[in-house]
C-alpha cells in the first residue's frame, strides 16, 4: 500500500485532514468554501469514503491536487476491505507528511470507525446537517456521533435550528449558518450570456438549483408546473438518493442536470426569480440552504416553503416570500414583478453581514483558541 504522498499540496506544516460523506467534485457547498479558505494556511487533505473497484486486491489511496489548493484522497478497496484498511492508509499518508500540528475535521461521524486512534491538537466537527434524519441513515451513526462529540474540541453547526439541538451535547457549539460568495453570484446581475442548453427557453423563468433529493418536495413542482403553464421551470442539479424516473415532467418543466459552481451565474442571471420547493419533513427540519443567500445576491426575487432557518434568517425582514401548497401560485407569479430597489437594498446590507471569508476567519479563531484551552479542561470546569 505504497502511497505518493509528494503530490499532497502546500507547503505549511499545519495539516487539517477533513473526513467527508460527500464527494468533492460532486455540488460546491459548505466543505468546499471552508477547507478552500483553510487552505491558504494549512495543508488541507480531503479525505472521501472509499470506491469499491475491481483492482488486483492491493488497496491504495487516490491522491489528487485540486486547483483550490486542496488536496483530495480517495481509498480505492477491493470489495473486502475492511477498516483496518483505510486506517492503514491514512497512517501512511500522514506519516509521509511533514506536519506540527494536525486538525481532524469531521463532516460524517461514520469516520471514526477508521480514524479514532489519531490524536490530533484539535479535532473538529462541522455538523453540517442532521445525517440521521436523512433516508437509510448508515448503521450506527448515532452512537458515531455520540462517540465524536465526547472527542471533538469544537462543534460547529450548519444553522440556528441545528445549534439549538446540538449545543445541549457538548460545552462548545458554534453556529455557522449557511454563508455566500456574494461577489460571484451579484455577476448575474449585470446579465449574462444564455447557457446553450436553456437559450431556448421561453421566459418567464423561475429556477431551482441544487441537489434534488428526498428534500425536494415533488408533488409541489409538479403541481406549481401544471397550474403555471405559462411559466417555464429551470431544475438544476444532480439527482441523488430517489429515483430519477419520478420527478415529474411537463413541457414547461426542465431538468437540466448538475451544473458547475462557475456556470451558476449564467444561468440566474437568464432567470425571471427562484425558488426553494423544499419538502417539509425529518430531512429538512435542520437545514440552512446554502442557495438562499446565492439567489438573493444574484438580485432574484425568491421563494421558499417554511423551512425553519429560512424563515427565521430571511422570512421576517421580506427577503424571502414564503408559501405552501396553497399560496404557491400566487405567490410565484408576485416574485415575476422586477423587484424594487429597497428590496435590493435590503438585500445588500443583509449580505453585507456575512461572507465565507467571515464565517471562517471565525471558525480559525476558535481553531486557536481550542489550541490553548482543550475541550476536557471546559468540562472538568463545567462549562
Amino acid at each position: 500500500m505504497t502511497i505518493p504522498v509528494a503530490s499532497a499540496t502546500a507547503e505549511s506544516p499545519r495539516l487539517l485532514i477533513c473526513f467527508s460523506h460527500l464527494r468533492w467534485d460532486f455540488v460546491h457547498q459548505r466543505p468546499q468554501h471552508l477547507l478552500t479558505r483553510a487552505a491558504r494556511d494549512h495543508r488541507v487533505v480531503y479525505f472521501e469514503e472509499p470506491l469499491f473497484e475491481a483492482i488486483d486486491n492491493t488497496p491504495r489511496l487516490r491522491l489528487r491536487d485540486d486547483a483550490s489548493g486542496v488536496t483530495v484522497a480517495t481509498p480505492i478497496l477491493p470489495e473486502a476491505a475492511t477498516t483496518d484498511v483505510i486506517r492503514a492508509l491514512i497512517d501512511q499518508l500522514i506519516g509521509g507528511l511533514r506536519r506540527t500540528e494536525l486538525i481532524t475535521w469531521y463532516y460524517t461521524p461514520m469516520a471514526l470507525a477508521f480514524s479514532a486512534h489519531l490524536e490530533p491538537d484539535v479535532c473538529v466537527y462541522d455538523c453540517m446537517d442532521e445525517l440521521a434524519a436523512f433516508q437509510n441513515p448508515p448503521p450506527g451513526l448515532r452512537r458515531y456521533e455520540e462517540l465524536l462529540f465526547e472527542r471533538a474540541d469544537l462543534v460547529f453547526t450548519g444553522g440556528y435550528s441545528l445549534y439549538e439541538v446540538k449545543r445541549r451535547q457538548h460545552p462548545r457549539v458554534y453556529a455557522f449558518p449557511s454563508s455566500v460568495d456574494a461577489a460571484h453570484f451579484r455577476q448575474a446581475r449585470a446579465g449574462r450570456p444564455d447557457p446553450a442548453d436553456q437559450c431556448s427557453v421561453p421566459h418567464p423563468r423561475i429556477g431551482f438549483f441544487g441537489v434534488i433529493d428526498e428534500r425536494m418536495d415533488l408533488a409541489l413542482v409538479a403541481h406549481a408546473a401544471a397550474e403555471m403553464p405559462d411559466v417555464e421551470f429551470i431544475m438544476l442539479g444532480p439527482v441523488a438518493k430517489i429515483d430519477p424516473a419520478i420527478l415529474p415532467r411537463s413541457a414547461n418543466l426542465h431538468w437540466l442536470g448538475g451544473k458547475g459552481y462557475g456556470d451558476l451565474p449564467e444561468y440566474l442571471a437568464n432567470w425571471t426569480a427562484g425558488w426553494m420547493p423544499f419538502a417539509l419533513n425529518p430531512a429538512t427540519r435542520f437545514i440552512s440552504p446554502t442557495k438562499t443567500p446565492e439567489f438573493l445576491a444574484a438580485g432574484l426575487p425568491l421563494t421558499s416553503t417554511a423551512v425553519p432557518d429560512v424563515l427565521r434568517g430571511y422570512a421576517g425582514n421580506g427577503l424571502v416570500a414564503i408559501a405552501d401548497r396553497a399560496s404557491i401560485v400566487a405567490t410565484l407569479r408576485a416574485s415575476l414583478r422586477p423587484p424594487e430597489p429597497a428590496w435590493l437594498a435590503r438585500v445588500d446590507k443583509h449580505l453585507a453581514a456575512q461572507s465565507w471569508d467571515m464565517t471562517w476567519t471565525a471558525m480559525r479563531d476558535h481553531l486557536r483558541r481550542a489550541r490553548m484551552a482543550p475541550v476536557e479542561v471546559l468540562q472538568r470546569k463545567g462549562a
